[in-house]
C-alpha cells in the first residue's frame, strides 16, 4: 500500500493542503498517521479521487469519434516558426505540452499566444518513471 503525505497529495492533485484536509474530512480520504505523526492518505485512493475528479475537456460539437484519449486544453504560450516547421508550447494546468508541426498547420489554427488550444496526444512510446524507495 502506498502512503502518500497530505501535502504531496495536494501537490500531486494541483489543489491546496487544505483542500485535501477538506476531503478527508468529508470522509473522501482516509488517513492514517506515520511513526513521525504526519498523516498520509492511502495513494490508490488518492488516484480514484483523482480520476472521479479529472474534468474533460468541453465536447467540441464536432461528430468526430477520436481513439487519442489523453486530450489537454490548455493555454498557447509560445509560438516559434520558420519557413517550414513551428514549436507550439501550452500551458495545460500545471503541465507544459510542446508540439512540433508545419508552420502552414499553426497558420491555420491561428495559433499564437493566448489562444486557447487542445493538445490531443496518441503516443506508442510513454515513458513512466518514479523515485526508488
Amino acid at each position: 500500500m502506498s502512503m502518500i503525505r497530505i501535502r504531496d497529495a495536494a501537490v500531486l492533485l494541483g489543489v491546496s493542503d487544505d483542500t485535501v484536509r477538506r476531503w478527508v474530512s468529508a470522509g473522501q480520504l482516509s488517513t492514517s498517521g506515520s511513526r513521525q505523526g504526519v498523516a498520509t492518505v492511502d495513494g490508490a485512493q488518492l488516484a480514484a479521487l483523482a480520476r472521479d475528479r479529472a474534468r474533460r475537456p468541453p465536447d467540441d460539437g464536432s461528430a468526430v469519434l477520436r481513439s487519442a484519449r489523453n486530450r489537454f486544453t490548455g493555454l498557447v504560450t509560445e509560438v516559434i516558426a520558420d519557413g517550414v516547421m513551428a514549436q507550439v508550447s501550452m500551458q495545460c494546468g500545471p503541465f507544459e505540452v510542446t508540439s512540433l508541426m508545419s508552420s502552414e498547420a499553426a497558420r491555420e489554427l491561428a495559433l499564437q499566444p493566448g489562444v486557447v488550444a487542445t493538445a490531443v496526444v496518441k503516443a506508442t512510446t510513454v515513458i513512466v518513471e518514479r523515485r526508488a524507495d
